[in-house]
């Protein structure tokens, strides 16, 4: 069984059956429209409440290459799985040196791509920058930036990622915006603000820097739940769609996968979400045909972030 918080204690055990033994929900691979890399765990700063616990020191996922990236977005040929946006995420994105050609490689194939990055140091290196601003130019519209920036205000977010982090941030943040490049942001809901009062923070933020993004747009500021495991939260059954009027089809995992490399590992694997890097029965193989198989929501994440949240990290959310 797996070692969940007291809270969770006798749940999430059977992949077919919820702790009653009533029939666990699952979800199929009905519509996928993103393919996630995971480009290696290291990140330039630790922050307090990291889900993938990144940090300069955790290297659990290595850097992926540019031909691990050209092999899957092959296969995506193959499989035909008509995906349109391909996300990097870390760690932090910009501490691989392959970076800037993966997104090359996929940009060139036709893809929409979303890189989730702090905007930080690795960012603005100026091989870095100088990559970005060529990419931009060359196919203007394709690639948007997402920066983690947890809340509207420097305290509460120096206070998750370490004093200064919000200030090199906004730097990187101005050169996206003078640069004309693409970006939104990712902030959490971890503060008992409210909703409406979070936003309107980044509303003025926006405003005041001159940032071309929408605070009450859900797509361009997304505010993710905490994702912690010591809260009870239920399993979700198969009755659990038509009690909530949800359909399967909006979750998370029927839309898309992700693309690991393991330390010590030969190849890359394919995982069901990209919010469970290690747990290893949302691993589904080495390759997409292997990855296209139904997932058992397994996991207070599944049920939290993705069923109740009606969370997601494409673009589109």
């Amino acid at each position: 069984m797996k070692d969940f918080a007291p809270a969770n204690a006798g749940k999430f055990a059977d992949p077919a059956r919820t702790a009653d033994g009533s029939p666990r929900a699952t979800v199929a691979l009905s519509d996928p429209r993103t393919l996630w890399f995971n480009t290696g765990t290291l990140c330039n700063i630790a922050c307090a409440n990291c889900y993938i616990e990144s940090s300069p020191t955790n290297d659990r996922l290595v850097y992926l290459t540019t031909a691990d990236v050209v092999d899957y977005l092959d296969q995506l040929d193959a499989r035909g799985w008509g995906v349109t946006e391909i996300g990097f995420t870390g760690g932090e994105p910009f501490m691989n040196p392959d970076m800037i050609a993966m997104t090359e490689a996929a940009l060139a194939r036709g893809y929409e791509v979303l890189v989730l990055t702090n905007a930080m140091q690795p960012m603005m290196r100026p091989r870095v920058l100088a990559g970005l601003d060529r990419l931009n130019r060359a196919y203007p519209g394709k690639m948007t930036l997402r920066v983690s920036l947890d809340h509207w205000s420097e305290a509460l977010h120096d206070a998750e990622r370490g004093v200064g982090s919000f200030a090199r941030s906004l730097d990187g943040m101005d050169w996206l915006r003078d640069a004309g490049v693409p970006m939104t942001v990712a902030g959490r809901t971890l503060w008992a603000e409210g909703e409406a009062v979070t936003r309107a923070g980044f509303e003025q933020l926006y405003a005041a820097r001159g940032y071309a993004i929408s605070a009450q747009d859900p797509g361009q500021t997304v505010l993710f739940p905490e994702m912690d495991e010591t809260v009870e939260v239920p399993e979700i059954t198969t009755a659990c769609w038509d009690i909530l009027s949800i359909s399967p089809n909006s979750v998370m995992c029927a839309s898309s996968r992700m693309v690991v490399k393991r330390r010590g590992a030969e190849n890359p694997a394919v995982l069901a979400c990209t919010l469970l890097p290690y747990s290893p029965e949302f691993e589904l193989g080495e390759t997409l045909e292997e990855a296209e198989r139904p997932v058992a929501l397994n996991h207070p994440h599944c049920a939290k972030f993705c069923v109740l949240g009606g969370a997601s990290c494409s673009a589109g959310s």
